[in-house]
């Protein structure tokens, strides 16, 4: 049986709050734990998908500084 795992997350926030998505984010980066990472990965698929150049060179310019 394969699990489309994009397919699963996202179908998981269909209809939630901004405040729900950000508690989300906010608990999984704070667990610490790895079980977070696939979908914090689509989170981020989603966000870079939809941001224009300017908001890439942010992101990419803030992962730069905070992986250094």
């Amino acid at each position: 049986m394969e699990i489309d795992i994009r397919k699963s997350i996202i179908e998981n926030f269909k209809g939630a709050s901004s405040d729900e998505i950000k508690q989300s984010i906010v608990s999984s980066t704070e667990s610490n734990e790895e079980i977070t990472l696939p979908g914090l990965g689509v989170f981020f698929e989603i966000l870079w998908k939809n941001s224009d150049e300017n908001s890439k060179e942010y992101i990419l310019n803030t992962l730069k500084e905070n992986i250094n």
